[in-house]
C-alpha cells in the first residue's frame, strides 16, 4: 500500500491514531488532559515497519494538536527523535517538557 492510499484515523475511544496496512494495526496512542494531547506510545509491527508509518501517525498527531489549539507532551521515544528530526513541526504547537 503507497502513503497516499494509507488513511490515518483518530479512534478516540481507544485513544490512538492508528493506520491498518496489510492487516496489520499501527498505532500512536494518546490521552487528552484539557489542553494538553499526551503521546504515550507508537507501535508499528515489523511485518510494516520501515515505510514511514510512524512518522505519518506522529504527522497527524500534530496536525490535531494544532487544530484542536493543544500542547504536545511527547512522552514516546519515537515522538521526541521524530521530532529531533523535524524541528519545524515543534513549532506549530506548544511542546511541553516531560
Amino acid at each position: 500500500m503507497s502513503h497516499d492510499e494509507r488513511v490515518i484515523t483518530r479512534n478516540d475511544a481507544a485513544g490512538r491514531f492508528e493506520v491498518t496496512v496489510e492487516g496489520h494495526l499501527a498505532e500512536l496512542t494518546f490521552r487528552r488532559d484539557d489542553n494538553r494531547l499526551i503521546l504515550e506510545h507508537t507501535g508499528v509491527p515489523e511485518a510494516i515497519g520501515h515505510h514511514g508509518i510512524a512518522a505519518e501517525l506522529a504527522e497527524a498527531a500534530f496536525r490535531f494538536a494544532e487544530d484542536e489549539n493543544l500542547s504536545v507532551v511527547p512522552r514516546c521515544p519515537y515522538v521526541r527523535a521524530w521530532l529531533d528530526k523535524h524541528p519545524e513541526q515543534a513549532h506549530i504547537v506548544t511542546i511541553e517538557p516531560l
